[in-house]
């Protein structure tokens, strides 16, 4: 008979949330004094580049001008002290990004000052994921797209978080097993196939599942919670993150 699957995940302290992995970031940034401004401010780019470029994409930005446009941006955040805007008690950091973009944007009179990629302190790592997203938004608004991909972005970022925990468990190869299982349908998960891919029972591995999609919500709500002003916000950017997922 086969052993109950008692490996748990350790839950990381909760001192490594959101807030001191984001915010900090933003304060590194803004602060020019500091030996770690540079790398901060990277850490934001890679961050957050995709919702930025996807809304200058469907405003009507071609391809590489809204990849210069992009790193511009980034690199005038820091120039322009526009990071000491970024007080995370006075909003979202979401809307704080696509203000600051589109006050940009109303800055700039000609593509001519959209800093050359490779030419500045800070190089985004733009590549051709994004085009498939532009290729089909489906009548969306450029904010509307902005908002969903600022959504896959957090998502992602969950789920290498939620990875690197596997990780720190020696259990890599079930995350593997295990992650399909976060999107699937009620009644639709094979249990035995599963236990059997994972080495325990199939009521072990249903309780694998239901541990992963409960870890996987605190890991969301910690994402987000970092990027509103008040815990009170929270659940309202959890709402508006899922609808923009949803909106097809």
């Amino acid at each position: 008979m086969q052993p109950p699957d008692d490996r748990s995940i350790p839950p990381p302290s909760n001192k490594a949330s959101f807030h001191t992995t984001r915010w900090s970031v933003v304060s590194s940034a803004r602060d020019k004094n500091s030996q770690e401004a540079a790398q901060s401010l990277e850490a934001l780019c890679r961050q957050y580049w995709p919702p930025l470029y996807a809304f200058l994409r469907h405003r009507g930005h071609r391809e590489h001008d809204a990849q210069d446009l992009t790193q511009a941006f980034f690199a005038k955040l820091l120039e322009k002290d526009w990071l000491a805007a970024a007080d995370p008690t006075r909003g979202r950091f979401r809307s704080f990004l696509l203000v600051a973009l589109k006050r940009f944007l109303g800055h700039a009179r000609d593509h001519s000052q959209a800093q050359k990629r490779g030419g500045g302190a800070v190089t985004i790592p733009i590549d051709d994921r994004m085009e498939c997203l532009m290729a089909d938004p489906k009548g969306q608004s450029p904010e509307s797209l902005f908002n969903r991909q600022w959504a896959m972005t957090v998502l992602q970022a969950v789920m290498a978080r939620l990875r690197q925990e596997y990780c720190d468990a020696s259990r890599e190869d079930d995350f593997e097993h295990l992650k399909e299982c976060l999107t699937a349908e009620r009644g639709t998960i094979d249990y035995e196939s599963l236990g059997r891919l994972l080495g325990v029972r199939p009521v072990s591995a249903r309780s694998s599942v239901h541990r992963m999609r409960v870890r996987f919500r605190e890991l969301f709500r910690d994402e987000v919670a970092g990027t509103v002003s008040n815990p009170s916000e929270v659940e309202d950017e959890v709402r508006e993150l899922l609808s923009a997922l949803s909106t097809t």
